[in-house]
């Protein structure tokens, strides 16, 4: 079994900062592309961040400049560092990454569990 195991969300007022965390764990065998998705109500879900094994990022146009992701691959870990947030932010935050388990080595895509954000206005 693999879980993906989010914090770090909350609610901030708008200008502040939130660092998310996403931890694979499990049996793996490596992780490959990581990334962060988010949906707000009424809206579809849409990629913020990813960010490779090697570690090339891509970012959502509504983010650039404002949020990084970066990732420890020793920890199987995906971190979202979110600056100067806008009540447009808010949404629920999802990790998503692709992992090649241990015996049949097969990549597959896992989800968290999601984490609220909330920034006021």
């Amino acid at each position: 079994q693999v879980q993906l195991a989010e914090s770090g969300g909350g609610l901030v007022q708008a200008g502040g900062s939130l660092r998310l965390s996403c931890a694979a764990s499990g049996n793996i065998f490596r992780t490959d592309n990581m990334g962060w998705y988010r949906k707000a109500p009424g809206a579809q879900r849409e990629l913020v961040a990813a960010i490779t094994r090697g570690g090339s990022t891509s970012y959502a146009d509504s983010v650039k400049g404002r949020f990084t992701i970066s990732r420890d691959n020793a920890k199987n870990t995906v971190y979202l560092q979110m600056n100067s947030l806008k009540p447009e932010d808010t949404a629920v935050y999802y990790c998503n990454a692709d992992i090649v388990r241990t015996g049949p080595l097969r990549s597959s895509p896992y989800w968290g569990q999601g984490t609220q954000v909330t920034v006021s206005s």
